[in-house]
């Protein structure tokens, strides 16, 4: 078996990784797959804590989190898609003001 050590490990890299990239990025896609990844991040350390601990409230919240986050996923691409129709760049930079 291994260790919970691990896990948390690879859960705090995820999201050190997820939160340089939210600072960083400018592009919005980039930006959602930054989020996406400090969601996952977050999911391992429910599943590891569940399993050290031999109960399954943590995987139930895990499936519900995951959950969300495609529908979080889809209407986030949406909105993007307008930005760019509208403004003709995903770049947060050169969007100055989101009124229409």
């Amino acid at each position: 078996m291994i260790p919970l050590y691990y896990y948390l490990v690879l859960s705090a890299a995820m999201f050190s990784i997820g939160a340089l990239g939210m600072l960083t990025t400018r592009n919005a896609i980039k930006l959602l797959m930054c989020i996406e990844l400090m969601l996952n991040a977050a999911n391992i350390n429910l599943v590891a804590f569940s399993r050290y601990l031999g109960n399954i409230d943590g995987q139930v919240f895990a499936t519900f989190i995951i959950s969300i986050a495609a529908a979080e996923v889809a209407v986030g691409l949406a909105i993007v898609l307008t930005i760019y129709r509208v403004h003709g760049t995903i770049d947060f930079q050169k969007i100055k003001e989101m009124r229409w």
